[in-house]
């Protein structure tokens, strides 16, 4: 029974001194020796399958671009030197015809103009228009009969840049925005934070110039971005309008057959619009997008080389009738977002699927100023030789851990990794247990000693 009490001594004296003494700072258990890993912790959990990954580098190649998977419709044939089809929701590109293939664009670039100046402008804001906002428009250009001195809503400027293809309306908004040089700058910045790296802006009405190019990746971006905006769509879509003339007005009709049914073209059930363009350079070109039940399509066609001036609407209703037949039964052959986010997009999908452990059943906490997509396992993974990060201590956030490595290191001796591994308890030492044990002994001694004569206990 003496020994029993005496057991019962140490372990309240070390449960004490274990409250008591200092515990070194934080240290993380080191990354095992590669002579304790088992075979199966070596080798890694595979990382399960995210929906709709596709190869990015796909789109790269030069003609069509489908992978169809059983039932799937036989895609049309189509003389464009360059087309793409996507999902205007996922951004799944599902068939594309030499996406990347660098083209000058005509007035199909009036979409990223749009996505680069509108929302910097009320609608019902007024402007009078000065004869300087009215120089340097290209010969032959469409124009919706802008004149200097008078005065107009930007809302009816941006009906002249949608529905009649202005480029004198491109000239007075561009010169609201900073002027022509300016804007170009405005909209290659645009450009390149949709990921869109194909497109060189000269001209921003998308009039010939030596050196502007777009593709219809890049098209299809646009598209699918401008659709994301309330105004933009709602201009896009727009068939007719008045537009003011001084003390009367006259109406003006969307150039877009698809949308209006003009010339022998007929309407497209579902379509929003969005924008067609023409020059001697760039052949027709044009992106479209259309909307079935709950799912919405988005078209480029760039320069057909068969079938006359209406074939790029022919073209594009072919695709968009195909798009919407076999957006279930194709595997997507490229995405319209930008890099980061589809890294983002493939890594929170791998995160979900795991259920937010890692292979190892242990939390992975995201890295603090990791870039979205990272996985924070492979980022922090230590190199061959050099000691595993540390967490910060839950009494000094955002602090670095690694302030208390080093003490922590030197109590822990020589082998820190042989120390964790033989199962010391919150990062304490061996040692350090054995002395509580020895000093809480001791304390049990002392009290026997001092309590001589005064305890009377049967068990004595």
């Amino acid at each position: 029974m003496i020994v029993t009490s005496a057991v019962r001594h140490a372990a309240a004296g070390s449960a004490a001194l274990l409250f008591v003494l200092p515990v070194p700072a934080a240290v993380a258990s080191p990354a095992p020796t590669v002579s304790s890993v088992s075979p199966a912790s070596a080798v890694g959990e595979p990382t399960p399958p995210v929906r709709g990954r596709v190869d990015p580098a796909r789109l790269d190649r030069q003609g069509v671009q489908v992978q169809p998977l059983a039932g799937a419709p036989r895609l049309p044939s189509a003389s464009a030197l360059s087309w793409v089809v996507a999902d205007a929701s996922t951004g799944e590109v599902l068939a594309a015809r030499d996406a990347h293939r660098k083209l000058p664009p005509a007035s199909t670039l009036k979409t990223l103009f749009a996505l680069a100046a509108l929302p910097h402008h009320d609608p019902s804001e007024q402007h009078t228009v000065a004869d300087s906002e009215l120089t340097g428009i290209g010969a032959g250009s469409s124009l919706v009969g802008i004149k200097e001195g008078y005065t107009y809503k930007v809302s009816d400027l941006w009906n002249g840049v949608f529905l009649s293809s202005g480029n004198d309306a491109v000239h007075v908004l561009a010169a609201m925005n900073g002027g022509w040089d300016a804007m170009a700058g405005k909209m290659q910045e645009k450009a390149r934070s949709l990921g869109a790296n194909d497109t060189h802006v000269v001209s921003p009405d998308g009039y010939d110039a030596p050196g502007q190019v777009s593709s219809a990746y890049d098209l299809a971006v646009f598209g699918r971005a401008g659709l994301q905006d309330p105004a933009f769509t709602r201009y896009c879509s727009t068939r007719y309008a008045d537009f003011p003339a001084g003390s009367w007005s006259y109406g003006i009709a969307n150039t877009n057959r698809l949308l209006t049914g003009a010339n022998g073209v007929d309407r497209y059930p579902g379509l929003i619009g969005i924008k067609n363009g023409y020059t001697s350079n760039a052949g027709n070109t044009l992106v479209s997008a259309a909307k079935r039940g709950d799912r919405t399509l988005v078209v480029s066609v760039m320069n057909p080389q068969e079938g006359g001036g209406y074939a790029v609407y022919e073209e594009a209703r072919s695709l968009l009738d195909w798009g919407f037949d076999a957006a279930d039964r194709v595997r997507p052959v490229g995405s319209l977002l930008p890099e980061r986010a589809k890294a983002g997009a493939d890594a929170r999908a791998v995160a979900a699927t795991r259920g937010g452990r890692d292979g190892a059943g242990a939390e992975t906490a995201p890295r603090a100023g990791a870039e979205p997509g990272e996985d924070a396992r492979t980022k922090d993974a230590p190199a061959s030789g050099s000691p595993a990060k540390v967490a910060p201590t839950s009494g000094a956030p955002g602090k670095d851990a690694r302030a208390g490595e080093a003490p922590a290191r030197a109590a822990l001796g020589k082998d820190a990794s042989t120390a964790a591994a033989s199962g010391a308890s919150a990062g304490l030492p061996l040692g350090l247990i054995g002395a509580a044990c020895a000093a809480a002994l001791a304390l049990w001694a002392w009290r026997r000693r001092a309590g001589a004569g005064a305890d009377h206990s049967p068990q004595d």
